[in-house]
């Protein structure tokens, strides 16, 4: 009832000034530190998805690569990046320091991005993207310990929202920049590749200057025990059920790589394809922060049910859909699953772990669900070879669907004090 109550009394015009200025409030009371970790994965952002949006383009006409060798690619660094996030995350438990491996991992991505215009074989691009993807699981489980080893306990949710949301700035920004850059040069892709360069290198200034880790929360005589797989045992059934959760989570949402697949099916250009990316990124942004802010106020699994609800309605409008503006349609309920439920996950892992594991508990996090989307695209890939593109949506609508009736079904036990 206090929650229809709020609902109500901020449809009314006191009401909205009141959720405006506890909006602004929340937004200065987020530490400097969050903000700058938010514009480095924005212009990190910015730069990779500007790289990515014209990657396969690039390999399949300008090197002349077949789609097998692009998916072989794709696989090898996807694969690097997965393992590599389970020992970053380990390592950074180890030492205390998140920021000396989030440099490392943000350094590695800013150095191969003048190899993707330079390469003159596909070699070259493999050993790019090889390196890119380590350096991305280096230092994604270290970041997001990070933001919650700066953000206070109860603004943890607003934190991981606004760090998304500046996340997903950066993601559509970089298509944005490709179809314009892709105009003004005439189509030519390795003078575009160039652009990505300086907002990497930004994003790592950044990050060394305007970022401060705060002291390690335990004692360094701690240190030498957090790499001993029996401290697996000390994360907790509810930290586990996360786990589990983000994999079914995972297996709904197949690939982002569909949808444009998606768009292209359904006649949009080659050229303007890295738009689709676009709305679903601005759909993203605007809601990433709101629903992250959400979650330190409504229960986790309303707000994942409609997260799921979200997804569902994406794929059936995906499934059906036969023209690109259809398809634009369903990418932005794609944004809107996304904004509801990335961040709110991230908070669940960070409140569910010991603080003195927590980057082990992001990378084993970031593992388990990074192998359910290489699963998730394999079944949706032989999906459309087998049935077409409607089969591979309806399939994820349907898993997405079973998700929301096991988070509605499922009644947690109550905590005890044991352990």
């Amino acid at each position: 009832m206090d929650d229809e109550a709020k609902a109500a009394d901020m449809t009314s015009g006191p009401g909205k000034s009141v959720a405006s200025d506890s909006r602004a409030h929340t937004y200065r009371a987020l530490p400097g530190g969050i903000w700058a970790l938010g514009f480095v994965s924005m212009f990190m952002d910015i730069s990779s998805e500007l790289v990515h949006s014209l990657l396969p383009i690039f390999m399949s006409t300008v090197l002349g690569a077949s789609m097998v060798t692009i998916g072989f690619i794709e696989g090898l660094a996807e694969g690097a990046a997965l393992i590599t996030k389970v020992f970053s995350g380990a390592i950074s438990d180890y030492f205390g320091k998140r920021k000396v491996l989030a440099i490392v991992g943000y350094g590695l991505a800013a150095v191969t991005k003048p190899i993707f215009p330079l390469a003159t074989t596909i070699g070259w691009v493999f050993g790019a993207r090889f390196v890119d993807r380590i350096g991305k699981g280096i230092r994604g489980a270290p970041r997001d310990a990070l933001v919650a080893d700066i953000a206070p306990r109860h603004l943890r949710g607003a934190a991981y929202g606004l760090r998304q949301s500046l996340d997903s700035v950066g993601a559509f920004v970089g298509p944005l920049l490709a179809i314009v850059f892709m105009i003004l040069f005439a189509n030519h892709i390795k003078a575009v590749l160039w652009i990505a360069v300086a907002p990497a290198l930004i994003a790592v200034f950044l990050l060394i200057v305007a970022v401060h880790e705060p002291a390690s929360p335990t004692p360094a005589a701690g240190h030498g025990s957090r790499l001993k797989p029996a401290n697996i045992k000390d994360l907790s059934v509810r930290y586990w059920l996360v786990v589990v959760l983000g994999a079914v989570f995972t297996l709904a949402r197949f690939s982002e790589a569909f949808l444009i697949l998606r768009a292209r099916d359904v006649g949009l250009t080659i050229e303007y394809v890295p738009a689709i990316m676009i709305v679903m990124n601005v759909v993203y942004s605007l809601f990433a922060y709101p629903a992250g802010a959400a979650a330190d106020r409504l229960p986790a699994r309303f707000l994942l049910v409609c997260g799921l609800v979200m997804l569902i309605i994406s794929d059936i409008v995906l499934a059906i859909g036969t023209s690109p503006r259809v398809a634009f349609f369903g990418a932005a309920f794609w944004g809107l699953h996304m904004a509801f439920t990335q961040g709110l996950l991230s908070k669940l892992v960070a409140d569910t772990a010991p603080e003195a594991l927590r980057g082990t508990a992001f990378g084993i996090f970031n593992l388990v669900s990074g192998g359910a989307i290489v699963a998730a695209s394999v079944i949706a890939g032989s999906l459309w070879s087998a049935f077409g593109a409607p089969a591979t949506f309806c399939a994820g609508a349907l898993f997405a669907g079973l998700a929301a009736i096991g988070l509605l079904l499922y009644r947690p036990h109550p905590r005890t004090t044991a352990g």
